[in-house]
Order: structure tokens, then C-alpha cells, then sequence
């Protein structure tokens, strides 16, 4: 689909700061609020925002704690349909966060959340590894989230961190 100038910079501006209003983006591309409202209306109906993120640290919040895992996952694609008829098998599974077509020596990127690593491992082994086209899978387990989403997680973006040089 090809898109306006108009909608172009409206993406743009959204896709730095979600939460931005449309009075303030109106005000920036020269457009009236209403125009960019009805802009951005036919944007999310077309399926081109697909929704807002909230980025939240639960791990910060005593008991909400989660543990994340991509898992590569190996898989059969089946005649006519490819990988496509898999990947919604696997996507349909609450604890799968996101999902990806890959190159290279997997197939699919499975993001996968639990609160407990054996939740994790159970899913990957019960519900995962015994779909009928599933070869293999390899899981890792994040340890520590630096940036995500474009969004330092950890509080280091305020050191300097230039080296010292004095005559």
C-alpha cells in the first residue's frame, strides 16, 4: 500500500513516541486535529498500526516476575501452506509472546513467557517438541535484558562512559 506524505510522518512520529496526541502532531505537521484523528482512524483499519506498546519491567515488581526464552524451533513446512498452517499452530498458545520466520538454520523464533523455568520447559516438551511437524527446538533462556524495543531497560544510559584523557 502506498501511503501519503501526510501518513508517512505520522508513523514516523508515532513510532517515536506512541503516547504523542494528535493535537500535538497536528500541530508539528501543519494538519488539523481532526484530519490527523481520521488519519490515524484509517491506519489502525487498515491493520498498519497494529496496536501501542506499554513497555513494562514486571520483573521490578515483587511477584510479577517472569522468565522469557526464544526457542529456535526446527519444523517440517507442510505441502501448499509452507510454514504458515505450523506457526499458527504454535502462535495460539498463550505463553508464546511472539513468533518469526527465520533464515538460516532454524525456522521459526518463538518468544516464549512463564514465571518458573520448569513452567517453561514443560511447555517446550507437553505442548512445542510433540506438534506433528516439529523436528527440534533449542531454548534459551534470557538472563538480562539490556534494551528492548528500542528502550534502555537498565539505568547505565546516564554514565558517561568517555575515557578520561589529560595531558
Amino acid at each position: 500500500m502506498k501511503l501519503t506524505t501526510e501518513e508517512l510522518n505520522i508513523l514516523s512520529i508515532l513510532d517515536d513516541n506512541h503516547s504523542v496526541s494528535a493535537k500535538s502532531i497536528a500541530m508539528q505537521l501543519g494538519l488539523t486535529e481532526e484530519n490527523v484523528k481520521k488519519l490515524i482512524k484509517k491506519l489502525e483499519d487498515e491493520k498498519i498500526i497494529v496496536s501501542y506498546p506499554t513497555l513494562i519491567d514486571w520483573n521490578k515488581i515483587e511477584g510479577n516476575e517472569t522468565i522469557v526464552a526464544m526457542i529456535d524451533v526446527k519444523v517440517t513446512p507442510q505441502r501448499s501452506v509452507g510454514f504458515d498452517e505450523v506457526a499458527e499452530q504454535i502462535y495460539r498458545y498463550p505463553e508464546v509472546t511472539s513468533l518469526y520466520l527465520m533464515s538460516g538454520t532454524y525456522d521459526l523464533s518463538v518468544t516464549v513467557e512463564g514465571k518458573t523455568m520448569k513452567e517453561i520447559a514443560l511447555f517446550v516438551s507437553n505442548k512445542l517438541a510433540t506438534l506433528e511437524n516439529v523436528v527440534s527446538t533449542t531454548s534459551h533462556f534470557i538472563l538480562k535484558k539490556y534494551k528492548h524495543d528500542g528502550v534502555i531497560i537498565e539505568g547505565n544510559e546516564d554514565k558517561d562512559r568517555r575515557m578520561v584523557v589529560s595531558p
